[in-house]
């Protein structure tokens, strides 16, 4: 580990949260070398550009099971595959169930980064219908780590933020451009 505040931030959003994913990757300084992980609610089996539109200041990646996670790089969890993260963090894809209806689901890699990288890591969850990523982001904050939600007024569907309120009360709660900031002013 790092002396870093943190050594992964990971962002998950569905339903509405695209523009705000595209004003903080494309905040984020080209010398910005902390992994991101980005887990975002896709239609199975269809074809996204996702990665060619977010890949502005460095190329996303979609990772292969057992790929290594590596510094400055931008991950997007593949369609149809849960992203988890290993003890030797290196990420792996798994197949398993739906869980909140989604796959990948954000809680499913929030709470396996959580277990990974404890008090080392950066939870974000943003706009969308359901409640996925609320616990898993309630698991960051209780490992140490730290967890923002974006401000409901703020998002285009409020669910999915109003429920890491709701399960957390120490999430701090942002708009778009203050997550961008802080991100900016914590990981130079």
């Amino acid at each position: 580990m790092s002396s870093r505040p943190f050594d992964i931030v990971v962002i998950g959003g569905s339903a509405g949260s695209l523009s705000v994913i595209i004003t903080v990757v494309n905040s984020m300084p080209k010398n910005f070398c902390v992994p991101v992980v980005l887990v975002v609610h896709r239609m199975r089996n269809v074809r996204s550009e996702m990665n060619n539109i977010l890949s502005v200041n460095k190329p996303i990646i979609e990772p292969e099971d057992k790929e290594q996670i590596k510094e400055c790089c931008m991950y997007l969890a593949p369609q149809n595959y849960h992203l988890l993260v290993e003890e030797d963090y290196s990420f792996s894809l798994d197949y398993s169930e739906a869980v909140n209806f989604s796959r990948p689901s954000i809680d499913v890699t929030f709470s396996n980064v959580a277990d990974v990288y404890g008090e080392k890591a950066l939870g974000i969850l943003l706009s969308g219908a359901n409640k996925d990523g609320a616990r898993g982001l309630c698991d960051i904050i209780d490992a140490g780590g730290k967890g923002i939600v974006q401000n409901p007024d703020t998002a285009e569907y409020s669910a999915m933020p109003s429920a890491g309120i709701e399960y957390n009360k120490r999430v701090m709660i942002m708009k778009p451009e203050e997550i961008a900031a802080y991100i900016n002013s914590i990981i130079i």
